[in-house]
């Protein structure tokens, strides 16, 4: 699975479209093969969905450190106050539940502070 959303697989294959109607692109062109070659519909179902949960920084952190946890064993931890001594992150899991408990079902959020896409994978 990549990090791709589908609107960034949209964005791709409008811009795939573009190249090929445009007048610079000549039939002998590498770039035209691929561009019609790629099998745009599988790279569309492998991508991610828009609408990802989004979490802060601090609670993704926690996420990933105690992701070996039953997502009601996290929540626990958080309403016992036991992620942190200071209690910050206990209070932005309890506060952010909804989406954290979206995230840990998918498996992915993305980072709210920084954009970035994070996948809890399998252990090998």
């Amino acid at each position: 699975m990549s990090n791709e959303t589908k609107r960034d697989v949209f964005g791709q294959l409008l811009n795939a479209y573009q190249n090929l109607i445009s007048k610079d692109i000549e039939m002998h062109d590498e770039n035209y093969r691929e561009n019609i070659t790629t099998p745009w519909n599988v790279v569309y179902d492998a991508a991610l969905p828009d609408d990802l949960p989004v979490v802060s920084k601090d609670v993704s952190d926690a996420m990933r450190t105690y992701h070996f946890l039953w997502w009601k064993g996290f929540l626990d931890k958080a309403y016992d106050n036991e992620l942190s001594s200071d209690g910050d992150i206990n209070y932005k899991v309890r506060s952010e539940s909804a989406e954290v408990a979206l995230a840990w079902l998918l498996g992915v959020w993305r980072v709210e502070e920084t954009g970035e896409i994070v996948k809890l994978e399998a252990e090998k």
